[in-house]
């Protein structure tokens, strides 16, 4: 039989109340203990990481934009008249074309047709101006033919005058003989003003004549010559030293006047249109230095015109090449174009980082010396170049930096390297 022993009951209870007292003490100290201890740092392969040195001097600043090479002069040839397209004589390629190259033929049979009329039409003018001529000129002869008979019968009746004045006075005609004569006399001298008078008028109604023939004859001709060059332009000739470019017709096309047919441009004489990011282009200004590189030889040049809008995030800025051009240089080119905006003196500068952007603070890893690790710092960028920043506060120079992308450690402060 069992006793009840009620004092090993009590020392039961107490060593269970000091075990778990104990417990508790080691998990609160343990606790503690890994609180204070560092959270363990990422390890990164440092090769694989871009790093560079704060420095301190002289930054260019410079902003970069991929581009083509276009012709400076670009013309296009618009259709003079209405036509069909008959023939095309060049097709677009490289060779250098004379300005007065056909390019294209064309054909318009009403125009030709009223070409024709308007010759026809200036050689019947010009025919009636002879006839005209003949005509008026057989006119002012008969005129000249009176005056001339009349002139002779006033000059003879004066003379007879006179003659029997005298005889009258010597008695031996009648005074009234000399008056008739007298009064014939001054009726034909009457008469050979008049004729006189006529025939001037009739020389110069004459001429006034043969003008009016002849600004009729001027006008046709105008009229033939118009409609000539017209038919002439239905040969569509380059118009300027180049290549054909674009040539959007096809034989058998009916095209009105105004319509394109073709593009020429000059190929040595090019300029590059670079497209530089709309954030970038505030500060790009006419007559700053530019590089053009082709992928084969790098070609300066200066800044002569920037668009006044963007497109797709772009500001497209005209560029004039000041060298010769590279061998393979051609239009539609694409090339990378670099403007010079300034250069900075005595400041600090560091490799662009991958997010770090202008006039902002950004978080880099700063590579502590004679150590294996890094820690994020806040760093306060100013202007920027191409490759290179301007570095206002957080850095110093010799310092170094890590500049790849580390956003998968933002929520570290601090990584370790593995060589």
């Amino acid at each position: 039989m069992d006793v009840p022993r009620p004092q090993a009951l009590r020392q039961k209870r107490i060593r269970q109340g000091l075990y778990v007292l104990a417990a508790i003490v080691a998990v609160t100290g343990a606790t503690i203990g890994l609180s204070k201890l560092k959270t363990a740092a990422p390890t990164v392969e440092f090769g694989t990481l871009w790093p560079d040195t704060v420095k301190r001097g002289s930054m260019l600043r410079e902003v970069r934009g991929l581009g083509t090479l276009v012709p400076v002069e670009i013309r296009w040839i618009p259709a003079a008249t209405d036509g069909r397209i008959d023939k095309l004589v060049v097709r677009p390629s490289s060779t250098l074309l004379k300005a007065d190259t056909i390019l294209v033929e064309m054909s318009n049979p009403e125009l030709q047709q009223s070409a024709v009329d308007a010759e026809y039409q200036m050689k019947a003018a010009e025919a009636d101006y002879k006839s005209l001529k003949v005509k008026l000129e057989t006119t002012l002869l008969d005129q000249k033919s009176v005056a001339a008979t009349v002139g002779a019968d006033y000059r003879q009746a004066k003379l007879q005058a006179e003659v029997d004045e005298k005889l009258a006075e010597s008695g031996l005609i009648s005074n009234l003989t000399v008056q008739l004569d007298k009064v014939k006399a001054e009726s034909l001298a009457t008469r050979n003003t008049i004729e006189q008078t006529r025939l001037s008028t009739d020389a110069a109604s004459e001429q006034a004549q043969l003008d009016a023939q002849q600004a009729k004859i001027d006008q046709l001709r105008a009229l033939f010559e118009l409609k000539k060059s017209q038919v002439e332009l239905l040969h569509v000739r380059a118009g300027i030293d180049g290549v054909l470019q674009l040539l959007p017709v096809e034989v058998g096309q009916r095209v009105t006047a105004g319509t394109n047919i073709a593009r020429v441009s000059q190929p040595t004489n090019l300029k590059a249109e670079v497209k530089i990011a709309e954030t970038q282009v505030k500060d790009v200004a006419p007559n700053q230095v530019c590089s053009i590189d082709t992928h084969n030889g790098i070609i300066p040049g200066h800044v002569v015109r920037m668009d006044p809008s963007s497109v797709n995030g772009t500001v497209t800025v005209d560029c004039a090449l000041d060298g010769p051009l590279p061998s393979g240089a051609r239009p539609d080119l694409s090339v990378d174009g670099t403007i010079t905006l300034e250069r900075l003196t005595d400041v600090l500068y560091v490799g662009r980082p991958t997010f770090g952007q202008p006039n902002s603070t950004v978080m880099l890893f700063k590579v502590a010396k004679g150590e294996k690790e890094a820690m994020k710092v806040p760093v306060k960028l100013g202007r920027s170049s191409v490759n290179t920043i301007e570095v206002l506060g957080g850095l110093n120079e010799g310092d170094e930096v890590i500049l790849s992308d580390m956003s998968r450690y933002d929520n570290v402060d601090r990584i370790e390297f593995s060589h």
